[in-house]
């Protein structure tokens, strides 16, 4: 099969891989239909991922449809449709049982890190029957797509760990991907002000179209003052990172108000400041996650009930022999103008 594969930062290739086998009596095998590429993706190549080896198939993300499954696979069976959940989880150990699917011992952030991705004609689902979601045939499958990784992450890394609540006021920093999927979940709660912030003005016009109140562009370098002339002075209630390099969420800290969460969605490859001189007396909490798709669920049934149109985030298309192309486009979405890339298998 053909399959994308990670050779150490900078460095990848479309190569002919052996199909992937069942291993373990949970496993599924999906031949992958759609899949996409994450800027978790980017931050592999760039070496902030020491996780993922060498000779690693890259990709959490795709529907498909199931090709064969191991003995102990109760709810699939070959030929259905499903969604495959960028997090494995085997839904009896101790993470898994308390909510932290992202932390399960035998699972979590696996796919096209640990073990080998989506990025590819076939992949290996380990604990299927909790790790894929039924889709009906008829779905839009693009769309789906969105749902195995950057709107529950959205969502709950920066919607609900920052308490997002009607009549607050929110910041999100960064319109990348990860960011506008935040600010489209963000509107389940009717914040009073959706204020989103970068440094590309074709992003903040999309995000004006998908919903903020407000959009600031951060070349000014006054983006602090900008945010308080918003709040009446005070700052945001919650601030969402969603870029993960050390000016953003410094900016966080610059924009909060007391009382005030910020929640880190951005992947973090160096070191930040955190300045508890200016923090230590203003009661703000600062809350980290990598995705649990605990609402995988949820977000799908709205989805199908026309409640949410992730299609919006979807700007590029390609097939799986174009993949390079896909992240040189990708990857220059400041000229490319790319949201989301989808890649047919």
């Amino acid at each position: 099969m053909k399959a994308l594969v990670y050779h150490g930062p900078g460095h990848k290739t479309l190569e002919d891989r052996p199909k992937p086998e069942i291993q373990s009596a949970g496993d599924a095998i999906v031949k992958i239909v759609k899949t996409t590429i994450c800027g978790t993706d980017l931050h592999i190549l760039k070496g902030d991922v020491p996780t993922c080896t060498p000779g690693r198939i890259l990709g959490h993300e795709g529907v498909g449809i199931i090709d064969s499954i191991g003995a102990g696979v109760t709810t699939f069976k070959p030929g259905d449709h499903v969604l495959i959940s960028c997090i494995s989880s085997c839904g009896k150990c101790e993470y898994c049982r308390r909510g932290l699917y992202s932390h399960c011992t035998t699972g979590g952030w696996i796919l096209g890190n640990e073990i080998d991705g989506t990025q590819a004609e076939y992949v290996r689902i380990p604990h299927a029957d909790t790790s894929l979601y039924h889709i009906p045939t008829d779905a839009d499958e693009e769309a789906l797509v969105m749902l195995s990784d950057i709107l529950p992450t959205g969502f709950e890394c920066g919607v609900l760990n920052g308490k997002v609540v009607p009549g607050s006021t929110v910041a999100i920093v960064g319109a990348g991907p990860i960011g506008l999927a935040a600010l489209l979940t963000a509107k389940f709660y009717s914040p009073a002000k959706l204020i989103m912030i970068d440094l590309d003005d074709k992003r903040l016009k999309i995000a004006k179209i998908f919903g903020a109140s407000q959009t600031i562009n951060s070349a000014s370098g006054k983006v602090a003052n900008e945010v308080k002339a918003l709040t009446d002075g005070k700052g945001v209630d919650t601030a969402i990172e969603a870029v993960g390099i050390p000016a953003t969420f410094v900016l966080c800290q610059d924009i909060i108000a007391p009382g005030g969460i910020i929640a880190n969605i951005g992947v973090h490859g160096s070191k930040v400041d955190l300045h508890l001189e200016r923090l230590w007396s203003h009661n703000i909490s600062i809350t980290t996650r990598l995705v649990d798709t605990v609402t995988t669920p949820m977000l799908l049934k709205t989805v199908q009930s026309n409640k949410l149109n992730p299609a919006q985030l979807i700007t590029h298309r390609f097939s799986l022999d174009q993949i390079l192309r896909a992240y040189d486009t990708f990857s220059r979405a400041a000229d490319t103008g790319a949201l989301k890339v989808i890649i047919a298998a």
